[in-house]
């Protein structure tokens, strides 16, 4: 699927504020994947429908998290992240993409995971450092992803991780195990 054929499907189904963020992410994913090596092309896709699935119903996200090979404890944590998975279902199913690699970008753009490709990696990046962003701690992390991709994906969870503690938030258990995950993986490096 070309760039131009994702962006009109994305735009019937997104807001004009949340389109804007998808191309502040498109724009950053491909900064990310050119310093690092990745895929542009499937940098590009899954940035452009990483939001997908945020504004469908939340009885619609919950009955897909039930009948679809989802976590069912995602039912337990904060809605918010339900639209990644939910998201990577329906861009399989409405939009015919099946390249697994986007998916999984898709699907853990919100939470992260244990093991992440350097794909998961840029759009969860590129998600939470996109132009449009502007909250404490974002301009370190996009210091950050100048030099390590890594050590960027790890400090932007982190703050998610402290942002929601104060916040007297649930963490989803993926967002804990990605986090050290990560930092066993960086240690091991250094």
């Amino acid at each position: 699927m070309d760039q131009q054929k994702a962006l009109e499907i994305v735009r019937q189904q997104l807001p004009d504020k949340r389109y804007i963020h998808t191309l502040g992410v498109l724009e950053s994913a491909q900064e990310l994947a050119e310093r690092y090596g990745a895929d542009i092309e499937k940098a590009k896709l899954a940035a452009i429908f990483h939001d997908y699935a945020k504004y469908r119903p939340l009885d619609e996200m919950e009955q897909i998290i039930k009948n679809e090979q989802l976590p069912q404890d995602l039912l337990e944590y904060n809605t918010e992240l339900w639209h990644a998975p939910v998201g990577a279902v329906l861009v399989k199913k409405e939009a015919n993409l099946h390249d697994e690699e986007i998916l999984s970008a898709i699907k853990n753009h919100t939470s992260g995971c244990v093991g992440m490709s350097m794909l998961d990696k840029i759009i969860y990046l590129a998600d939470y450092i996109e132009p449009g962003r502007s909250f404490p701690g974002v301009d370190e992390v996009r210091a950050l992803s100048l030099l390590s991709l890594d050590k960027a994906v790890l400090q932007a969870m982190g703050n998610t991780i402290t942002f929601l503690i104060k916040k007297n938030q649930t963490i989803y258990p993926d967002t804990f195990h990605a986090y050290n995950d990560l930092a066993k993986q960086i240690g091991r490096n250094n």
